[in-house]
């Protein structure tokens, strides 16, 4: 996988380097000294499941965000293109240049952070570029929820046993953020005739579940465990039980009713 990599990016201007020890490899940018590290273990997991598209998608996303990070981005008349991204609780809150990237709390597997569009990549958004152009976070926050319920929310819809799943899968890299859209989780309470359930496995995939009894909990669990295991960006293997407005992560223990995450 390291020689598949250095072969496909080779750049005069791009030093690679490799640690052993945890098996990650860095790409730098010579002169800025910006990059990113890869983990190489899960790159070849996922690239083993889909051997016919993962790579090529992994080398775009890869030059995208080179690309990106050393560019010089601008917030003032890309109102319009900022979105939030639902990320893991472990997901860093700092840039690898030190800066606090803007975030907040969302569940207890979950948090909010915010991005700047770039077309086939993104920027997360960090308290240096909001003091550059003088933005308050506020008017981040603002523009992202305005922008993410302006997408398309298309389900594609299947029936097991009894239980309904719902699943939005565009790949615009918002799919999961969409559960910030509460006209929409809304709506889908008022659809649901069982218990309502909500999946973010990952990055570009979000889960609604119908449930109506124990089988349809298995094939949720199940459903969300392997989503989360094959995502390039994974998220949580928790589901969420919606109750008033609330989300709830809970554990799904095959053949049993679920557990709420103490």
């Amino acid at each position: 996988m390291k020689r598949k990599i250095e072969k496909r990016l080779s750049r005069s201007e791009w030093r690679f380097s490799y640690n052993k020890n945890d098996e990650t490899m860095r790409i730098e940018d010579i002169h800025t000294k910006k990059g990113m590290t890869l983990s190489l273990n899960g790159l070849l997991t996922k690239w083993e499941e889909n051997k016919d598209t993962y790579f090529d998608e992994l080398i775009e996303h890869i030059e995208e965000a080179m690309k990106a990070m050393n560019e010089e981005q601008r917030l003032s008349g890309k109102e319009k293109a900022i979105f939030p991204v639902i990320r893991s609780t472990s997901f860093p809150t700092e840039s690898n240049a030190g800066k606090k990237l803007i975030h907040d709390k969302h569940t207890a597997e979950t948090a909010i952070f915010y991005a700047l569009d770039l077309g086939k990549s993104y920027r997360l958004i960090d308290e240096g570029l909001l003091k550059e152009e003088g933005w308050e976070e506020s008017m981040i926050k603002e523009a992202a929820r305005f922008n993410l319920r302006s997408l398309d929310v298309k389900l594609r819809e299947d029936t097991v046993a009894g239980n309904t799943f719902y699943f939005l899968n565009t790949n615009d890299g918002y799919d999961a953020s969409r559960i910030l859209n509460q006209p929409l989780l809304e709506s889908m309470a008022e659809k649901a005739e069982g218990t309502l359930a909500i999946a973010v496995p990952h990055q570009d995939v979000l889960i609604f579940a119908d449930i109506h009894n124990d089988t349809g909990y298995d094939v949720l669990g199940q459903m969300t465990m392997s989503f989360f295991a094959s995502g390039r960006v994974p998220i949580t293997a928790l589901p969420f039980l919606y109750n008033g407005g609330e989300l709830e992560p809970i554990f799904i223990l095959a053949k049993n009713r679920p557990q709420k995450d103490k």
